[in-house]
């Protein structure tokens, strides 16, 4: 547990755990180093929005891929160079990372040898992660000091969790889904 980050809203700060811890530990075993190039596929989804950021506070010149209506999104969490999925495949275009972090489990490790610096690594959402005071306590500093923030797509009260559930499901959300609670409006 941790207490709600000042500046964020209910909404948001029912965002912060699941995709920014997850992004947060596996970005870790990556082993990132200020000046790596991450590469972060998906990087407009949950953990996709907070990889971007919390590579960016490792140093990291990060590369975002994602869908051509959110290239916009991505630049603006602070991706150093964005691209479409649709249009370039970046296991073609001759560029090496030192990390590949693909935050949706649409691409293999195998797959992106060719893009992985001599010592690169390939990281993945199958990683397993687990909950943690300390990171979320982290994540909570990150959000107070400016650094992080929660990106939510869409917000649906309780009562309409099919309809959200739905949505998430079509696999074009950006950032977050938010259910509120009948009469919570905080969030």
């Amino acid at each position: 547990m941790a207490r709600k980050p000042a500046n964020a809203s209910f909404g948001e700060t029912a965002a912060i755990p699941i995709g920014g811890m997850a992004a947060l530990q596996i970005l870790r075993s990556g082993n990132i180093r200020r000046g790596d190039g991450v590469l972060i596929y998906g990087a407009s989804g949950s953990v996709g929005t907070y990889a971007v950021q919390l590579a960016k506070c490792y140093g990291a010149h990060v590369t975002g891929v994602c869908s051509g209506r959110n290239l916009d999104l991505v630049r603006s969490l602070g991706a150093d160079e964005v691209m479409g999925h649709t249009k370039e495949d970046f296991r073609k275009n001759g560029e090496t990372y030192d990390v590949v972090f693909d935050t949706v489990r649409k691409i293999k490790g195998s797959g992106c040898k060719r893009s992985l610096g001599e010592k690169g690594v390939f990281i993945s959402t199958w990683s397993p992660t687990r909950e943690s005071n300390e990171d979320l306590i982290h994540l909570k500093e990150l959000v107070e000091a400016g650094k992080v923030r929660p990106v939510i797509d869409r917000t649906y009260p309780l009562e309409e969790v099919m309809e959200a559930h739905r949505y998430v499901d079509k696999g074009h959300k950006r950032g977050n889904v938010v259910i509120t609670v009948v009469g919570d409006d905080r969030a």
